[in-house]
């Protein structure tokens, strides 16, 4: 191959951007010339394409969100819009696509590979939700941010003697909820993978106030339902005062964690010499710290569930 394209899809991820520097100056030490698509799908449908280089990669490591900029794209989901973003990458010459995002971007990818392109994705997304690999791009910085919130929480929490329930990401992964709320020391962990048991919340909460605990937090992941929802139920039956904190978007930005930053920048490397190696539908993966290459279409129809152990763990500390 003498040129491939790169994208970022879905929803930013901290550390994008050093995956996309990885494969810039890793496909430039092997002679490959590479082309930034922008607005990911969206910009491949379009043809808006620029050429990148080793310069133009510089001073990105460190920042959040995506200098390629990212979209959603309801016609890239046609085949007619897939046909022509064949068409685009065939006109400028494009051999090979590297394709870094979530779930959505990766189903994507696997959809042009059956059309003849050469693909190889990357999985960025902070929910940590990609089968085949044991963190994705993003995923770090995320529960970082997120325990830095509940820390910071805490402080008012007990100053002021009240329950605060704390909503993270995770429409339908418990990832960052599970992890952020051990980290940070939460009573209480709800995620979507195990039902909400409101009796065995208030068990928790009593107890705590009994061996004079003057706070509680609540980690919810979003998709277990409406924190407020949540925050009303348990005011209602423990007569305690709550509070609600809901994180959003805040969970997506800023500079990445050196973790990520090593995570992303291993991973561009090996996709662009997977790539250029002849490999297609595949995803670049860390497991046991070791980086592989997994077929991409049977991770995209497994689930990533929760480390069970993990999970008792969290109730186990929260005694």
């Amino acid at each position: 191959m003498h040129t491939i394209g790169v994208l970022t899809s879905g929803g930013d991820a901290p550390g994008m951007n050093a995956a996309i520097r990885a494969v810039v100056r890793r496909a430039a030490a092997l002679g490959v010339e590479v082309i930034g698509i922008a607005r990911g799908y969206a910009g491949l449908v379009q043809g808006d394409f620029h050429r990148l280089n080793s310069g133009s990669v510089a001073d990105i490591i460190h920042r959040g969100g995506t200098v390629l900029l990212t979209a959603r794209s309801a016609e890239f989901r046609t085949k007619a819009g897939q046909a022509k973003a064949i068409d685009n990458l065939n006109r400028e010459g494009i051999e090979g696509l590297i394709v870094i995002g979530g779930d959505g971007s990766l189903h994507g990818a696997v959809e042009l590979a059956k059309m003849g392109l050469s693909v190889v994705g990357i999985p960025a997304t902070i929910d940590n939700d990609i089968a085949g690999t044991d963190y994705t791009i993003g995923f770090d910085t995320a529960v970082g941010t997120a325990v830095e919130a509940i820390n910071r929480i805490r402080d008012t929490a007990t100053s002021h003697e009240r329950n605060f329930i704390i909503e993270v990401m995770g429409r339908h992964s418990g990832q960052i909820a599970l992890a952020s709320g051990i980290a940070g020391g939460a009573e209480i962990i709800l995620i979507p993978e195990y039902p909400v048991d409101y009796d065995l919340i208030v068990e928790r909460l009593e107890r705590g106030r009994k061996r004079g605990k003057l706070h509680s937090i609540v980690v919810v992941a979003e998709g277990v339902g409406s924190a407020f929802e949540i925050g009303r139920e348990i005011a209602r039956r423990t007569r305690l005062e709550s509070r609600v904190t809901i994180l959003g978007h805040i969970q997506r930005g800023g500079t990445p964690t050196a973790f990520d930053c090593l995570l992303a920048s291993k991973l561009g490397a090996r996709a662009v010499e997977v790539l250029l190696a002849g490999g297609s539908s595949r995803m670049v993966a860390s497991v046991a710290n070791k980086i592989l290459d997994l077929d991409l279409e049977p991770l995209l129809k497994a689930k990533k569930g929760i480390d069970p152990e993990l999970y008792r763990l969290a109730e186990v500390l929260a005694l």
